[in-house]
Formats: structure tokens, sequence, C-alpha cells
């Protein structure tokens, strides 16, 4: 029993260590939250307006504009829905034949693959609608969002922060009320994933601001940042 104890304890350690970087250690969560914030903040200041990650805010403009019978506006939210809708089903295609289309396993696949494409979009000028940017956007988010979902264990998502927060406060009161060191602990890796949030729409902004369309390339180095770790880890992993 002590040394499964040591095992579970060991294992945990590992997804929590820089040093042993896996898709649910929080330094690994940590960079994909930065990314979430930082599309977020390119979409809303250099593509019309819009945050590109969260699909709530798509559907409520839905019904709203359709309940004034503005469906010309109305059907403008709804691509960014569909492709939100295919990234997940990309997402899950990735994942159960990444080993027969990639000679990286499904993570490193997904980080490859959203690198491409924010690539792609750096090189669309502001001439083109913003639709396809927001579309191309909602898509890798979703592709994020569905690979990604837990931190050490724990659900948690990588491009929007309310979910996060809610974690983040019930593990705080759990702590101070209980006395739970495992909560205290919980509640900080959340903060640590809302911050890095908050960090990423900073930069993102400040970038945007300064360099325009393609500023996106900066979450792309960041992603390239986490795939590099990830690797890393990996083989660490491997090798011991």
């Amino acid at each position: 029993m002590i040394s499964k104890d040591l095992d579970k304890m060991q294992k945990k350690d590992k997804r929590t260590s820089f040093q042993h970087i896996t898709s649910e250690s929080v330094p690994f969560g940590m960079l994909l939250a930065i990314v979430g914030g930082f599309l977020d903040a390119y979409t809303f200041i250099g593509r019309g307006g819009v945050f590109a990650n969260a699909q709530t805010g798509n559907i409520v403009l839905l019904g709203i504009y359709a309940s004034k019978g503005e469906w010309g506006q109305a059907l403008v939210h709804i691509p960014p829905i569909l492709a939100f809708i295919i990234g997940v089903i990309v997402a899950e295609s990735i994942k159960n034949s990444s080993s027969h289309i990639f000679s990286l396993d499904w993570a490193q696949a997904v980080l490859f693959f959203e690198s491409i494409v924010l690539i792609i979009i750096g090189f669309i000028p502001n001439i083109i609608p913003n639709i396809v940017v927001t579309v191309a956007v909602s898509f890798v988010s979703s592709v994020q969002i569905s690979s990604f979902r837990k931190l050490v264990g724990s659900p948690y998502c990588t491009t929007m922060s309310t979910g996060n927060l809610r974690s983040a406060s019930q593990a705080a009161y759990i702590a101070f009320t209980q006395n739970d060191r495992e909560s205290a602990i919980r509640a900080i890796r959340f903060l640590a994933i809302i911050f890095s949030f908050l960090f990423g729409a900073f930069l993102g902004g400040l970038l945007t601001l300064i360099i325009g369309v393609k500023a996106v390339w900066g979450a792309v180095i960041i992603l390239v940042c986490a795939l590099v770790l990830f690797s890393i880890g990996e083989r660490k992993s491997r090798s011991e």
C-alpha cells in the first residue's frame, strides 16, 4: 500500500514539475492559457471586436438578433459555432489516428496543427472579412479545448476563465474552511492558469496594437515553446 501511494505521489509530481511536462502539467497548462488569452485579445482588437474563443457569446447574440428579426446579423454568428463543432471532431480524430498519421503523439500533433493554422492567419490581411479569421480561431480554439481538458487530474479550460475561476474559488473555500492542503494547492494551480490567461490577453493586446494582424505569430511562438518543453518532458519520462 505504501509503495502504491508513493507511486501515485511521484506521478502527480511529474504532472506539476517543469522537468516532466505532460499534457496535464501546470507549466504546460499555463502556456496554453497564455495562448487562449492572447487569441481573444487579438481577435477583439485586430479582427472586428469579437471574442472568437467563447461560443457562449455567439449563441446569445444569435438568439438576440433572431428575436429582433435581424437575420443578417444573426447568421454571422453561426459560422464560428459550426467551426467550433468541427474543431472538436478534428481533435478527436487526431487523438484516435495520430499514431498512424503522425510520428508524434496526439498532443504534439495538436500543437503542431494549431501552430500551422495560426501562421496562416497571420498572412490574412485586414481587407479580408473578419469572419474568415474568427472562424479559423474558433476552430483552433475548440481543438485546443477538446485536446487538453485536465490540469493534474482536474477539469479545466485553457481558452476561457469562468470555469477555472469557479474551480479556484471552490478549492480556496474548502482550503480555508477545512484546512485542506490539497485544496489549497488546487486553488493555486487554477489561479496560475487564470493569471496566465490574463497575461496572454495583455500580451496579445499589446502586440496587436504594435504589430497588427501578424501579432498572432506571437501565439505561435508560445505554442512552439509548449511543444518543445512537452517533447523534452516526454523523452525524460521514457528514459526513466
